[in-house]
């Protein structure tokens, strides 16, 4: 196979600062007129003069009297001051002209009216006092905006006050966008894909990426792994007037990647090679002029280059500084490994537990969009640093607003999709609460809870030797931390196999057949634990066990494994076979716990939480999925 090597592997930072000299995007001076009610989020091409004051003629600033302040002089409690009405005074509300001849207004609660035509002063007015002089707010002339503001909505409140009716904005940059490669196929196709077929959405992220910037997309069809194809493709989209050409995927330096080839035969190839992960098979340069930005194919990849070229490349253009997320220090729950020299960019859940900041690391994979999906921040490992311990303080970066995540429940534990349902109706009946899950398996979760990393911990830790659940483990992990177990829900447990049984597997004797292959759960987690004491009653050895060592974090990914022919064989809840539409074969019955720590219960979203655990609503959604016994949902079963 042949391999395109990377040109070498640049910092980031060093990789933006070659794309901006060479692009120069602050020379864009393309702009457009508008109407002001549609230049919201805008950017202004030029100062912005006022064409009138505000306000333009001498104005009331009160309900009350106007009048010549003279007039009033020597008033005071003990010689009030009577003047006549539609001579001397003239009633005013507020906005209203200054009557002729008047430099003052009294409010109307130091008015008396003695009769209809006088009224009673106790205080002198001072000149000029509540009244707004011309071009009080803004002045005939003066420069209300400079260029490259973005507009917000008081800007086109002033902007309509001054007398300007039309504003001229940067023209939003055209970004021509390219996906590349043989395998994919348009999402939107109303038809069952194929294997080795995969359905394009890179697209459609980085549109939506750049239209939050302020720019306009172009989408190429779909061009195949071919050197002239893409060259073509990168011509076309310049032909119509893109200002920045974005090819997806392709980047890499395998056998059929061709987009760096293809930037260095269309123009300049500046960057093959970024030290950041994800994100690395980045390709940077410029064609016929214009920015070209190759970005890697697998999604979380191409966002995170996107964000750290694409992005500030956009603003420069639109005369924008650089934007920067909001951050915050938090406690990291789980350690982190990281590679020497390359910035590893980390999806993190985060929540305020005690006061204080946790963050707990998310899947890592470049292709696992779904780790940005629930992510509330990113933490940036240095290039420095071969990893980060537990327990160290981290800067994130947050992906969510701040109000959002101090109103979430942490959840740590067991994975159970119950959970998700009770997220789901957490949201429904208390929309300022959020249930915030991390499936670290029922031991961690307990850990967490000795830690303080969480609110609670889903558990369903089955004790061998009592046949008890998860309190023997409560006792030998969490010393004397006060707790209270809250009964979730019973569920069976079992063996989840393809639809039909082609293998007819009915119990556990079938897992040692040389025939069967297997998916686990990870250690740790309440699910292994049960397997490991049922294979030992049955006098089954692990080893005896074709893909014991194959984990899965969740139940769904274990039938996910079986259902895609990954595993023959799974263990793990009928909901999950339920689901995907799979056989079961049950094993047991077990009882999954909510463990609450004695300083949570009396937080508002735990109590929240604990309150729905009685709703018929919640117990007939969570029924519905299949496997659940929810007669004892919301019963303190401990202490």
């Amino acid at each position: 196979m042949r391999k395109r090597p990377y040109l070498r592997t640049t910092p980031p930072e060093e990789a933006l600062r070659l794309l901006l000299e060479r692009a120069k995007p602050w020379l864009y001076d393309l702009k457009e007129l508008v109407p002001i009610e549609e230049a919201l989020g805008r950017v202004t091409a030029e100062p912005v003069f006022a064409l009138r004051s505000v306000p333009h003629y001498r104005a009331a600033a009160m309900d009350g009297v106007a009048l010549k302040a003279s007039v009033t002089f020597g008033a005071d409690l003990s010689s009030p001051r009577r003047i006549h009405l539609g001579e001397e005074a003239f009633w005013v509300s507020t906005g209203d002209p200054l009557p002729e001849g008047c430099d003052a207004v009294v409010m109307a609660e130091e008015v008396h009216q003695v009769d209809s035509e006088t009224v009673e002063l106790q205080r002198a007015a001072r000149p000029w006092q509540h009244v707004r002089p011309v071009g009080e707010d803004i002045a005939a002339g003066e420069m209300i905006l400079p260029r490259g503001w973005r507009l917000r909505p008081w800007d086109l409140g002033a902007l309509l006050g001054a007398g300007i009716k039309e504003i001229w904005v940067k023209r939003p940059p055209l970004i021509g966008v390219i996906p590349t490669g043989g395998e994919l196929v348009e999402a939107t196709e109303e038809r069952s894909l194929r294997e080795g077929e995969i359905p394009e959405f890179d697209s459609a992220v980085i549109e939506g990426m750049v239209r939050e910037v302020g720019a306009r997309v172009l989408r190429h069809p779909i061009v195949r792994d071919d050197l002239e194809e893409i060259r073509g493709a990168m011509r076309e989209v310049l032909k119509e007037g893109c200002d920045i050409v974005v090819l997806l995927a392709g980047s890499s330096a395998g056998e059929r990647d061709y987009v760096a080839e293809a930037i260095a035969s269309e123009g300049e190839l500046l960057v093959h090679g970024v030290g950041v992960m994800p994100g690395k098979p980045t390709a940077l340069g410029v064609v016929g002029g214009k920015a070209a930005v190759g970005l890697p194919g697998y999604p979380v990849s191409a966002v995170i280059a996107a964000d750290l070229f694409l992005l500030p490349l956009l603003e420069a253009m639109l005369g924008q500084l650089p934007s920067r997320r909001p951050t915050l220090p938090a406690r990291l729950l789980r350690s982190l490994p990281s590679k020497l020299g390359l910035q590893e960019v980390i999806r993190v859940k985060v929540a305020e537990v005690r006061g204080k900041w946790v963050a707990y690391p998310l899947a890592r994979g470049a292709g696992l969009l779904s780790s940005l999906v629930r992510a509330d921040g990113l933490l940036r490992v240095p290039p420095s640093l071969e990893g980060i311990g537990e327990g160290k303080r981290v800067e994130v970066e947050l992906l969510r607003p701040l109000e959002e995540l101090s109103r979430s429940v942490l959840a740590v534990g067991s994975h159970d999709m119950a959970l998700d349902i009770l997220a789901d109706e957490l949201r429904r009946s208390y929309p300022p609460f959020f249930l915030s899950s991390v499936p670290v398996g029922s031991l961690d979760g307990l850990l967490a809870i000795r830690d303080e990393g969480a609110h609670l911990a889903g558990s369903h830790l089955l004790d061998p030797e009592t046949g008890a659940y998860n309190i023997p483990y409560i006792r030998k992990y969490l010393g004397g931390v006060p707790v209270k177990v809250v009964r979730f829900l019973e569920r069976e447990q079992g063996l989840i196999v393809p639809k039909g049984n082609p293998k007819g597997i009915r119990g556990l004797e079938d897992l040692s057949r040389p025939d069967v292959t297997f998916v686990n759960r990870q250690k740790g987690s309440g699910t292994r634990v049960l397997l490991d004491h049922l294979l030992k009653e049955a006098g089954i050895r692990p080893e005896e066990i074709k893909g014991y060592a194959h984990e899965e974090y969740t139940h769904l990914a274990v039938a996910v494994a079986v259902r895609e022919g990954g595993a023959d064989v799974g263990m793990g809840i009928r909901a999950s076979a339920q689901a995907l539409g799979l056989d079961f074969v049950p094993l047991a019955t077990e009882q999954y716990d909510l463990v609450i720590p004695e300083w949570a219960s009396g937080l508002e979203g735990v109590k929240a939480l604990l309150d729905l655990l009685s709703s018929s609503e919640l117990r007939r959604r969570i029924e519905a999925l299949g496997g659940y016994d929810t007669r004892e949902m919301g019963k303190v079963i401990w202490p």
